[in-house]
């Protein structure tokens, strides 16, 4: 099983030494079964004494129960180019469109590599699951939960959607909602998850930081997203950032995808977040940014007090990045700095503009699944992006 890399609580799921990329022949739609053995739950599996057969077998029996709750189980998403589309764009823009995904977004990517751990575990079924989500996150783990019958508590903040609690419902979760206690530092929501945890729950979390094997299930975009830039040049890829998993996720993907000779180069990342809630770039704005890249994860690790603070008022369209503490930065900012890329701050206006011009464009995305949109939108606008520049965005989450 992988560790912790460092003492700060923050994690980089390393690479397991035996990983393989699958053959090129290999067409397998499901991701987890096509990239099974870049998988820690795959290594796991078989250093257990499981056959690749078995791990097949529980993995499509997951998937099945998954496409009887949800409509579909996990499939490769699609991706295209948008080229010349808009005047707050550049040329050419690669996307990638998470809306079709199981229950709407990318949540469900870490979830299922978090549920074949515990398949693999045989871990006991009656145990509780819980999360700390304020929607897709949240729906996400109550879908794949009430596949496979476990119980599940969802910690939400009292402004989720109506829309949310009730598709909540739909699925059994049991809902708690969050007020702020009088004096409380932090977001409640993540304060009651912990609680139950510190309990006996166990972290169903897409946190890497509450949970480290959030980070196998979510690497499987990178992989996704590595073979589609292979086959068109890109310089940069824009991810939204709320708790920095998914940015993490894709970074360590698109890494591997280097190691193992699918990319040249990989493609600098650039962190997203909105005006009204940017502790990420709060905090990489403090660090040495002109350091060598050891010095300056080491200098975010040992200042991390220091510079990861809470933002005092998270507010945005984009209600799906309000995390008020960026729980992954550290694994965000050895993305950036491995990667040469930036964090960008896009203004509510940019939100906006992105949420409008991605529903033109024809896809069904929310505020928050659009959001990278929105980076690129303002690093065109000050400067950091030229137009010939080639990009690539993930679509994240569906408009429910």
């Amino acid at each position: 099983m992988p560790e912790p890399v460092n003492a700060s609580g923050q994690y980089w799921l390393p690479t397991p030494p035996k990983a393989t990329w699958p053959r090129s022949e290999e067409e397998v739609s499901n991701p987890y079964i096509k990239w099974r053995k870049l998988l820690w739950s795959w290594h796991y599996a078989i250093d257990k004494g499981w056959t690749d057969e078995d791990y097949i077998e529980i993995v499509s029996g997951i998937d099945n129960a998954i496409s009887a709750v949800d409509g579909s189980g996990f499939h490769i998403t699609p991706t295209g180019s948008w080229e010349n589309v808009s005047e707050a764009l550049p040329d050419f823009c690669l996307w990638k469109d998470e809306t079709s995904n199981v229950a709407g977004s990318h949540k469900a990517r870490h979830l299922m590599g978090v549920l074949i751990h515990l398949a693999v575990d045989a871990a006991g079924a009656d145990q509780r699951l819980a999360i700390s989500s304020c929607g897709n996150a949240a729906i996400g783990a109550a879908t794949v939960a009430r596949a496979v019958s476990r119980p599940i508590d969802v910690f939400i903040p009292t402004w989720a959607s109506q829309n949310i609690v009730s598709q909540l419902e739909d699925l059994d979760a049991t809902i708690h909602v969050c007020d702020r206690k009088s004096g409380e530092v932090g977001d409640p929501c993540m304060n009651r998850f912990q609680e139950a945890v510190a309990k006996g729950s166990l972290p169903f979390s897409v946190q890497a930081s509450e949970n480290i094997l959030a980070l196998d299930g979510g690497r499987t975009l990178g992989w996704e997203l590595a073979e589609a830039i292979s086959n068109t040049a890109v310089d940069y890829v824009f991810i939204q950032v709320g708790g920095g998993a998914l940015l993490t996720s894709s970074a360590i993907g698109l890494l591997e995808a280097k190691k193992f000779g699918v990319l040249d180069e990989v493609p600098k990342m650039c962190a997203v977040q909105t005006e009204g809630c940017a502790p990420f770039d709060r905090a990489w704005k403090g660090l040495p940014l002109h350091a060598p890249v050891e010095e300056r994860v080491d200098f975010a690790i040992s200042n991390a007090e220091q510079l990861m603070t809470p933002w005092e008022k998270p507010e945005s369209l984009a209600t799906g990045i309000l995390d008020d503490i960026t729980y992954d930065w550290i694994g965000v900012v050895k993305a950036l700095s491995h990667t040469g890329g930036e964090s960008i701050v896009a203004s509510e206006y940019e939100i906006g503009e992105a949420y409008n011009l991605v529903r033109a464009l024809g896809v069904n995305a929310e505020p928050t699944g659009s959001a990278g949109v929105a980076g690129v939108i303002s690093a065109l606008e000050s400067g950091y992006l030229r137009r010939s520049d080639r990009v690539a965005i993930l679509l994240t989450g569906v408009l429910r």
